[in-house]
């Protein structure tokens, strides 16, 4: 069966909608056309107010029974920023190179995989895309909120692909068994403002502050595991109300980020650190923003299936990683195994964030390799 969804045309479309996060409407729009014309069915709704919101989620469905196999992504991007030599949302394909905002990460593996599963016979099994509006942000009306609604209806995949870029010097050189998980915290030390010539009429916290930076720094989090890099914090800022020379502020808070392994728990993370802030300064809090859990998919069929799809079409052995950030992963597994593989991500969430036109034809045609090993469509 040919596919009736070409890839690249399908990307640009996507990328000509101005999909910054949290995302809904025109973009979700031209997605769901392109699979209802190829037996989907479509599911979509909109929740959430401002800041986290309001998001667009969508389901689409095809055929039923096992296997299940879902695809996720999303369709929200990181606003472009400034230094563009085109329009980001006006995609441009030049030299065999498609730029875009969105053509990295990810509207063009939703593309890949939209026209891979359109040339797929309908009477093999269950395919289902999952794709949220809020992936780029804080996803609190986005992925948890798919599982939700599948949960409601006792839909379950038997396994997932998130296709985020993943590759690094070449397209299938790397495949994501799991992720570490992101903790942020913000550390907010109280004080007296006063005049710095009458010290003693103030309460300075900045060297109590200090002291808590200090004890961060020295800490030794893990060793890592076989799967997973050692834990790490990092401080990312420290401020203060003012920045007057001649004033004592009347507070100081710290800003830091804990991308952790399966060792770690992202509670526990939160609870060491406010022993440490009340230890080194008494009477300071902590705010805290979990972003996921760290999470591992031990070896199986989804594994097999993903490395020799990439392996029958690329000739390449891929690396099984846990590096980089977080996916939608981190909620995914509560459903089944999930694994990430996606395009190379050397230019994601940069000015000039660009695809190669035919890593985009090769990565659907590896997805559609992954689906007939799954559906044994051969």
């Amino acid at each position: 069966m040919t596919s009736s969804i070409d890839p690249v045309d399908l990307a640009r479309a996507l990328i000509a909608c101005p999909s910054i996060t949290p995302a809904r409407g025109e973009v979700f729009d031209v997605l769901a056309a392109a699979l209802t014309a190829n037996g989907f069915e479509v599911h979509r709704w909109v929740m959430g107010e401002a800041p986290d919101g309001p998001t667009e989620n969508m389901v689409a469905i095809r055929g039923s029974g096992a296997p299940h196999f879902g695809f996720a992504g999303h369709l929200d991007v990181v606003p472009p920023g400034d230094g563009w030599d085109s329009d980001p949302f006006d995609p441009i394909v030049e030299n065999g190179v498609m730029t875009g905002r969105g053509a990295n990460d990810m509207k063009s593996a939703i593309a890949a995989f939209a026209s891979a599963a359109a040339a797929m016979p309908q009477d093999k099994g269950t395919l289902s895309l999952l794709i949220t509006g809020d992936e780029e942000g804080y996803a609190t009306y986005g992925t948890p909120r798919i599982i939700d609604w599948l949960n409601e209806r006792d839909i379950r995949p038997d396994m997932i692909l998130i296709g985020e870029p993943t590759s690094v010097d070449r397209l299938g050189d790397t495949i994501k068994i799991g992720r570490r998980g992101s903790v942020n915290m913000w550390i907010d030390v109280p004080g007296t403002q006063g005049h710095v010539a009458y010290p003693h009429r103030a309460d300075n916290p900045i060297p109590k502050l200090a002291r808590v930076v200090d004890a961060l720094e020295a800490l030794h989090l893990d060793n890592g595991t076989d799967a997973f890099p050692p834990s790490n914090l990092e401080l990312t800022a420290v401020s203060t109300p003012t920045q007057a020379s001649n004033v004592i502020p009347a507070s100081a808070t710290a800003q830091l980020n804990i991308r952790f392994n399966n060792l770690q728990r992202g509670a526990d993370l939160v609870r060491m650190v406010e022993d440490i802030a009340e230890r080194e300064a008494p009477g300071s809090t902590v705010r805290a923003r979990i972003s996921g859990e760290a999470f591992l998919t031990p070896p199986g069929d989804l594994y097999d299936v993903v490395v020799s799809a990439i392996r029958d079409e690329m000739g390449i052995e891929p690396e099984l990683s846990t590096s980089g950030g977080t996916s939608d992963g981190r909620f995914l597994i509560q459903l089944c195994p999930v694994v990430d593989f996606g395009l190379p991500n050397a230019s994601m969430h940069k000015v000039g964030e660009h695809a190669r036109v035919e890593d985009i034809h090769a990565l659907s045609r590896i997805y559609r390799r992954i689906l007939e090993k799954v559906f044994g469509a051969l």
